[in-house]
């Protein structure tokens, strides 16, 4: 059953256009990654999905639903937590977090809230305004856990958290999965999105170009290969399929188009393989690849890839 669709989504802002003929399709159960780069389109396609704005042209639907003609019924429905939450700042954490569950409809399932706030060290007795981003967004993960939601709809949700409260979300969205429930994701961590997603989806300058499986997608990058030899490898780059060749402490290291690598395995095997490594494409190598030159990439301050 699809939860989310869209087809030919299309949002203008005057002459400009933001999204462009965006299909989207997201199965119950799944956790869908939807990345891109800043101004690529992701938010403006959460901001429809969610009723905030028009979609210009096209159709979106959550559980069969018009997003813009139902979107009050479909909030019930929806657990939505921002990459910047405000909060209001005389509240306390724990009557956010309230106040958000009764929005919906909903109270929390048991000790679900109780069991979240400490699972996320989350002081719930002060007043938003003493709270850090990091806090703030546990607030509103808290809230949105809490609760009986069947489509969870994060837009950058650990920004802000630290390492191990990104751990923490992780499992919390392992959970919900579990239960059958439904995830989007946006996120700008690469490592997270292919850890926890079954599909990605990536989104650039308005336009789905790319979706599936992982499994699906990484035919369309590379193997990272590392091989060492009895005998000085020769003629490696010069063979079809064979990118980055380097030196690395008597061995050697390419990249290798998957259609290629019969050809190259049955080179490299005539000089005598003493050592042979390789390493599927990461989600990261497929992003790269398809942004290498467009500055649509920065690098994190503690070194993972950031779109």
């Amino acid at each position: 059953m699809k939860v989310i669709e869209t087809n030919g989504l299309t949002k203008r802002f005057g002459k400009f256009t933001a999204l462009n003929g965006v299909n989207l399709n997201v199965e119950q159960g799944e956790v869908y990654g939807f990345i891109g780069p800043n101004g690529a389109g992701k938010s403006t396609t959460i901001r429809v999905l969610l009723g905030i704005l028009k979609a210009t042209e096209g159709k979106a639907s959550i559980f069969g639903q018009d997003v813009w003609k139902n979107a009050v019924e479909l909030h019930k429905r929806i657990a939505y937590v921002p990459g910047d939450v405000n909060l209001w700042p005389n509240l306390t954490g724990g009557e956010v977090i309230d106040l958000m569950l009764s929005l919906r409809g909903k109270k929390a399932a048991g000790n679900r809230r109780e069991e979240l706030i400490e699972r996320f060290k989350l002081d719930p007795s002060k007043k938003c305004r003493t709270y850090s981003k990091g806090n703030r967004q546990k607030v509103a993960l808290v809230s949105a856990f809490a609760g009986e939601a069947d489509l969870f709809i994060l837009d950058e949700p650990t920004s802000g958290l630290d390492p191990l409260m990104e751990r923490v979300f992780q499992e919390c969205v392992a959970e919900v999965k579990a239960e059958g429930k439904t995830v989007l994701l946006s996120s700008h961590i690469l490592s997270e999105v292919e850890r926890l997603c079954d599909r990605v989806g990536i989104i650039r300058g308005g336009e789905m170009i790319e979706s599936g499986t992982l499994d699906d997608l990484r035919h369309l990058t590379r193997t990272s290969m590392l091989v060492k030899t009895k005998e000085p490898l020769e003629g490696l780059k010069d063979l079809p399929g064979v990118h980055d060749v380097k030196q690395e402490d008597g061995a050697v290291s390419f990249q290798a188009d998957g259609e290629k690598m019969d050809g190259i395995i049955r080179h490299v095997s005539r000089f005598g393989v003493v050592k042979l490594e390789s390493a599927p494409p990461t989600l990261e190598d497929l992003f790269m690849r398809h942004y290498e030159g467009t500055g649509g990439e920065e690098a994190d301050t503690d070194g993972r890839t950031t779109v």
